[in-house]
């Protein structure tokens, strides 16, 4: 068991929220924020980047978070630490999603460090993927990383139910490309060529190649006197797969953001990235349907597809002193 001086532990908190930066968000919000008093982090839910429109319930904003959870939790293990968390401690704030208080421990063990070492290369892909198909042990090793944090991941297998999953999101994202409401969030976060924000989405970070079938992809450019890249060509989708959980709870949607960034951790390190459809899951009927005939009636919680990629885009965080309070 290893002992560490207050200095090195004060480090260690720091450290651990600068990786809780690296999760990944829908439309890259970035909806945290995090509190350091003494050695306990709280990591918040930051509701003026919820998407009032897509999110109203803040599921997926805690999804968000939740991500960044896990990747406290591996930072802190990681340099020796055994993080204590305690998850929606306080009922009367709502905000405060959890506590992590990091105790002495024994070490990270191999694949906690290889996760780890993962957590500021994994980028979000918007696209497609190259021929090169994910082995199978690959993606029962990606469930059984769901499945560690209370969620399961089931890769769909069946072309009829991709296709129905590809049908869906190209309804919702039409339902919604005439909604204003909806247009004008999306709007807020596409970032145009040459911005100096560190949150949103770059327009030209969608390829312009459909898939086969065609997942529609968001489109950040609408209305904008600028545009993104023409679309040209068809490529391979790569896996689909869904993120499921029994419940519905706030605790399972923070379960899930934990569940779907070690998978994500997990694949990056084997080259796979993955593509997010969250459209069909922002319309409540769709989401329904999906529960009852694809999901076997757990809640379906992220939409992805799976596949090998080359990208080197660089992401973008919000620097750390915008998202921290030092408490006394």
């Amino acid at each position: 068991m290893n002992t560490h001086t207050a200095q090195e532990i004060t480090l260690a908190v720091h450290t651990a929220v600068e990786a809780a930066l690296w999760a990944p968000s829908v439309h890259n919000t970035q909806p945290w924020s995090f509190a350091v008093s003494g050695d306990e982090i709280s990591v918040r839910a930051d509701a003026d980047r919820r998407l009032r429109t897509a999110d109203p319930g803040g599921r997926q904003m805690l999804i968000s978070c939740g991500a960044a959870l896990l990747n406290v939790r591996l930072a802190l293990r990681t340099l020796g630490y055994e993080p204590v968390v305690r998850v929606l401690p306080d009922p009367d704030r709502p905000a405060l999603l959890a506590t992590v208080r990091p105790e002495p421990g024994p070490g990270a063990d191999e694949h906690t460090r290889m996760l780890s070492t993962e957590i500021e290369c994994r980028r979000t892909h918007r696209g497609e993927f190259s021929e090169m198909r994910v082995p199978e042990r690959l993606l029962e090793a990606l469930a059984e990383q769901a499945a560690a944090e209370g969620a399961r991941l089931t890769p769909v297998g069946a072309a009829p139910a991709v296709r129905v999953l590809a049908a869906l999101t190209a309804a919702a994202q039409e339902v919604q490309s005439q909604n204003q409401a909806f247009s004008l969030e999306l709007l807020r976060w596409g970032r145009p060529p040459g911005s100096p924000r560190r949150d949103g989405v770059a327009i030209d970070a969608a390829s312009p190649r459909r898939t086969d079938p065609h997942f529609a992809q968001r489109d950040y450019t609408a209305g904008r006197s600028w545009e993104g890249p023409a679309e040209s060509g068809t490529g391979f989708a790569g896996v689909t797969a869904l993120l499921t959980t029994p419940g519905d709870s706030r605790e399972e949607w923070i379960a899930a953001g934990q569940a779907l960034q070690r998978v994500l951790l997990h694949a990056s390190a084997y080259g796979v990235g993955a593509a997010f459809h969250t459209q069909a899951l922002e319309m409540r009927h769709l989401r329904e349907f999906l529960r009852l005939e694809l999901c076997s009636g757990e809640y379906p919680q992220m939409i992805m597809r799976l596949g090998f990629t080359v990208d080197d885009v660089p992401g973008t965080r919000r620097p750390l002193r915008e998202v921290l309070e030092e408490l006394a």
